[in-house]
């Protein structure tokens, strides 16, 4: 690899930060860097706000024993076509809070001929992420955007600026490669991940997207929020293993047969092709417990969900729905005694101005208490703030919307009078609760 001396190397990094507000973009930039340009492979991985690019793993030509942090400069660009991005939001430095001798997967190791930077990451950090939500052909969604690094080692002047590989920890263990083909040359993509084999039954748990989710990518509909974690060792132990179904809607859930948008009041145009594909996937793997099928989602996902458990009670052992977006007003009571039995966890914010949960979750809880339910829980917020405790715990709050973070995380425990869910006279999360539900 090329190197180069500092003040070719200021001139880049000069060119890289832009001067009197002026962002210059990688392809400008390009013409002063060398022409053998490093290799990395960038990161990936959700978290509770959504996506970001947090570590970057540098090629080296020489293998060797310790990394310095402090040494080295990130510059980042984000552009999507036909879409103007806000300056601050379309290039700008990274902080690089760690760094560390690794393989070229960003294991850790004594000795090696790569380094991975560990790049700081937070909700309020745009730069971070490789999403853009914007509104393109009349829909808003979230779009992955071009995401390119440049990385300067101050010491040596080495420069690393040519991607060879994305790696998306959880993400790259699901099989992207599924499309569901149904009605007049319709199709449904999905993500599956597949348990390790054994020879007893496992779960299935379904995981259903909010609006901005929709397409033919479902990486999407994993990283869009941290749908992901489902497949996540610590969630996987509590269920013995389970397999994970995650479709995406090629447009949203909620859709209506005009291509407006239905709450409850008229029929969407996937379910039936939704539940044809969930049924598919179970017949062709044989594992799966039937009496242990779980759904769930955010938003138009908690719609979705909701509509397949008022069309098929019988069908699923329990659902876990956040952010309902099924209006309590278009469900009648003879479909409250239809679902009355199945065990239900909701999940909902007081101040989510998106789906108010007076409109949904909370009519709809009370008349499936007054029914007769025996088993739904109700976990009601009032703000979705900051679990994590690193950018101010109750004091930060997201957006109102964003309660499906208590879900993915594992987090929600109490019910609706704030008392804890307790199972066999024990404390438990929702995932607990969840891994325990069984049809009789």
């Amino acid at each position: 690899m090329k190197k180069i001396n500092l003040f070719t190397l200021l001139v880049i990094f000069l060119s890289l930060i832009g001067h009197s507000g002026y962002n210059v973009n990688a392809s400008e930039t390009d013409k002063y860097l060398p022409d053998d340009q490093g290799d990395y492979y960038w990161v990936v991985e959700g978290f509770d706000w959504g996506p970001a690019v947090n570590k970057v793993i540098l090629s080296l030509e020489e293998s060797v024993k310790e990394a310095q942090a402090n040494q080295y400069q990130v510059y980042a660009t984000r552009s999507l076509e036909g879409v103007q991005i806000a300056e601050e939001s379309a290039s700008g430095s990274r902080s690089v809070v760690y760094a560390y001798v690794s393989d070229e997967m960003g294991n850790r190791i004594e000795e090696g001929k790569h380094i991975a930077l560990v790049l700081g990451v937070s909700p309020e950090l745009p730069l971070g992420s490789p999403f853009q939500y914007t509104r393109i052909n009349n829909r808003g969604g979230n779009y992955w955007v071009d995401y390119k690094l440049t990385v300067i080692d101050t010491k040596s002047g080495q420069v690393w600026n040519n991607p060879v590989g994305k790696i998306m920890p959880l993400v790259d263990q699901f099989d992207l490669s599924q499309q569901y083909k149904y009605g007049n040359n319709h199709s449904m993509s999905y993500a599956v991940y597949n348990p390790p084999a054994n020879n007893t039954k496992v779960p299935l748990i379904i995981w259903l997207h909010g609006g901005g989710e929709g397409g033919y990518d479902p990486t999407v509909a994993l990283l869009g929020n941290k749908a992901v974690n489902y497949a996540s060792p610590e969630i996987q132990v509590l269920f013995g293993d389970a397999h994970v179904l995650v479709p995406q809607a090629p447009t949203f859930w909620m859709q209506a047969s005009e291509g407006g948008m239905t709450r409850g009041q008229e029929n969407d145009i996937y379910n039936e092709a939704l539940f044809a594909l969930i049924q598919e996937y179970v017949s062709k793997n044989p594992n799966i417990d039937p009496k242990r099928i779980y759904v769930g989602g955010c938003s138009n996902g908690g719609y979705m969900s909701l509509k397949l458990i008022i069309e098929h009670p019988d069908y699923f052992a329990a659902g876990f729905i956040s952010a309902l977006a099924y209006h309590n007003e278009f469900i009648s009571d003879e479909q409250i005694k239809k679902i009355k039995n199945v065990p239900m966890w909701f999940v909902h914010s007081k101040d989510d101005t998106t789906t108010e949960a007076a409109l949904t979750a909370i009519p709809l809880h009370n008349r499936l208490k007054a029914a007769g339910a025996k088993n739904v829980v109700f976990t009601l917020y009032d703000h979705v703030t900051d679990i994590t405790g690193f950018f101010g715990g109750e004091n930060y709050h997201y957006n109102g919307h964003w309660s499906w973070i208590y879900s993915h995380a594992n987090v929600a425990k109490t019910d609706y009078d704030g008392s804890p869910v307790l199972l066999n006279g024990r404390p438990v999360t929702i995932m607990e609760w969840l891994a325990a539900q069984k049809k009789k």
